[in-house]
């Protein structure tokens, strides 16, 4: 909420160059009350979903959830959406044949629930992306979404920044171009770890100049707009690693490294405060949080959002092998068990895997409110 609000005046006003300093928005703490954003109402929807069907949901089911919204969408989302409403179920919603957005940033911008649900287990976001970032994406598409429910799940338990992006990674393929990008911003960082602008210009240079890697790209290879999730997943990452747990350098960066400037430093900031914990985040960033307000096609404030959140984390630990105790005093204690992450299969976009054929049946048409 703090990084969407702050970045949200800049969004996608500089698409090919950094922010100048005198640019960036000044932070007033009113800015966090984002209630309409397409950062953060989407993925209410899948806690949503998850409340009502449980960690076994079915595609389908979180399919006809998404197909029966009403809030604003764009690219993937929209796209992912009305093909939905078509009676084309997941799957293939998010497939490259119906979805010509299926590697833009959608599912990487709204997969933050999947690692705040899932303390220390980054098995459970890639198995979510396999449930909610096919509804919209594909490839790249999903597996930025998976790589960030990664390092959200590891930011409970890990302060360098470093070592939560190298986790992020290890829950996505390694033969990706995602997977590639992320890795040459660890590299680029190590190599010059005083100046993100440098960084940032050898990425604009391979993923922005280089059409071998916009491929997929919905706006063309020779746009200076630039929505694919593994640019705007670079700009992120910079903010991670060049702003040191610093809350307003990580977040400054990401917004200055432009594009998706309101959604990066959402992102980053996220997985930053993960690290900190609610109750150590400065007052600047949360006295003027408005609990009541609910979310645009939701029942959820901000409390019974946290309240559902934790819920769900404790089903997930305990589903996944875990224990919850409590020691003599009654102190509560997650005890987690320490399992590697499987990434999902490699996929592209431009070479994708054969549609699935998936479609709703007449009955769950007939839950579909909106058609199209």
């Amino acid at each position: 909420m703090v990084g969407v609000g702050w970045g949200a005046p800049t969004e996608f006003r500089y698409f090919d160059e950094i922010i100048p300093d005198n640019a960036v928005p000044k932070w007033e703490p009113s800015m966090v009350n984002q209630f309409y954003q397409d950062d953060l109402y989407v993925e209410i929807v899948f806690l949503s979903a998850l409340e009502k069907y449980g960690l076994e949901i079915k595609p389908r089911q979180t399919g006809i959830a998404f197909a029966n919204t009403t809030f604003g969408l764009a690219h993937a989302n929209q796209q992912g959406r009305s093909n939905l409403r078509k009676g084309i179920a997941p799957p293939d919603s998010g497939h490259p044949v119906f979805n010509p957005h299926a590697d833009d940033i959608d599912y990487q911008i709204e997969a933050d629930y999947s690692g705040l649900i899932a303390p220390g287990l980054p098995n459970v976001p890639v198995r979510l992306g396999e449930i909610f970032g096919r509804l919209m994406n594909y490839g790249d598409g999903m597996y930025a979404g998976q790589f960030v429910g990664g390092m959200y799940s590891t930011a409970f338990f890990e302060k360098d920044m470093v070592k939560i992006v190298e986790a992020g990674l290890r829950c996505i393929p390694k033969g990706s171009q995602y997977y590639e990008c992320i890795s040459d911003v660890l590299k680029w960082f190590k190599e010059n770890p005083n100046d993100w602008r440098e960084t940032w210009r050898k990425v604009k240079e391979k993923y922005q100049d280089n059409p071998n890697y916009k491929r997929f790209s919905c706006s063309g290879p020779s746009s200076k707009f630039n929505i694919d999730a593994k640019i705007n997943g670079a700009y992120v990452v910079i903010g991670l690693l060049y702003g040191r747990g610093d809350i307003e350098r990580t977040i400054k960066i990401a917004m200055q490294c432009g594009q998706d400037s309101d959604c990066n430093p959402s992102t980053a900031g996220g997985v930053l405060f993960t690290t900190i914990g609610f109750s150590k985040i400065p007052e600047q960033y949360k006295q003027a949080l408005d609990r009541k307000q609910k979310f645009a096609g939701s029942d959820y404030d901000f409390d019974k959002l946290i309240s559902v959140c934790e819920k769900l984390a404790r089903e997930v630990v305990l589903r996944t092998g875990g224990k919850i105790i409590q020691d003599k005093t009654g102190e509560e204690y997650f005890l987690l068990p320490i399992k590697s992450p499987t990434p999902s299969r490699l996929e592209q976009s431009w070479n994708p895997k054969p549609i699935s054929g998936e479609r709703f049946t007449t009955e769950e048409m007939k839950e579909i409110i909106f058609k199209e």
